[in-house]
């Protein structure tokens, strides 16, 4: 990756002299959106990097810093991009890529979102984010997505709880299982795993747990980032409790 330009002269003694020179930040953002719109993202961040440590006040810089920003996100670094997201935030509170740059961290969050059985942290934070572009920015371009998003890792938290109740459920511990139930039913009323949450409150209720092995009463997820704590048996099980 060339950051520099080596010019040749001749001194006064007639011998050759070779200068290194510095490129212009303009030069830099210029090889690094080339290598950005190709997804060379590791060269491309080097170019971004470059202008931000040689060039901080440049007019070149605020954009450097949020392809940089980009350039982590896409390489799957997301603690990283959350950072520099976060920073570009800080520093350019007005400007225009502010919705994106809410956006990106929300997506950060939710690019985290794992499997069932563990931690929801990435569906809690991004749901928030993408609740806070709403608010403050309602007719941004990332409106609808940011809908879409925040019912699919909200469906993503209600089967979390689900899980647990399934545990509960399978050790035995019937009074917990019905308080995680009512909060799942409370706190998630319109997710897809509601109904059958509300019959196995039923059945507990009835004091008619399952007796068959639970795999028949996991849920069957169909969620585009993540996979779920064994998948190939639900997806081979009945929807009801023999």
């Amino acid at each position: 990756m060339q950051k520099t330009f080596n010019f040749k002269s001749i001194d006064e003694e007639g011998k050759e002299v070779k200068t290194e020179l510095e490129l212009p930040a303009k030069t830099l953002l210029m090889k690094g959106m080339d290598d950005y719109n190709v997804g060379k993202y590791f060269t491309a961040i080097e170019f971004f990097e470059e202008i931000l440590n040689k060039y901080p006040f440049s007019p070149e810089a605020p954009l450097a810093e949020l392809k940089a920003a980009d350039c982590n996100y896409y390489l799957e670094r997301y603690a990283e991009a959350l950072v520099l997201y976060e920073e570009f935030e800080n520093r350019h509170p007005t400007n225009e890529s502010i919705p994106y740059v809410i956006f990106q961290r929300a997506m950060c969050n939710y690019k985290q979102i794992d499997r069932v059985d563990r931690d929801t942290s990435g569906a809690i934070k991004s749901i928030a984010l993408f609740k806070q572009l709403l608010k403050a920015y309602p007719a941004s371009p990332y409106s609808a997505e940011a809908k879409d998003r925040i019912a699919t890792a909200t469906e993503f938290l209600a089967n979390h709880e689900y899980f647990v109740v399934e545990y509960y459920v399978r050790t035995e511990k019937y009074d917990q299982a019905k308080i995680r139930i009512k909060f799942l039913l409370a706190m998630y009323p319109d997710t897809k795993i509601a109904a059958k949450a509300t019959e196995m409150l039923a059945r507990l209720e009835a004091g008619d747990p399952p007796r068959s092995p639970l795999t028949s009463w996991l849920p069957k997820l169909n969620l585009r980032s993540w996979t779920i704590f064994n998948q190939n048996d639900a997806a081979n099980s009945t929807t009801t409790a023999e």
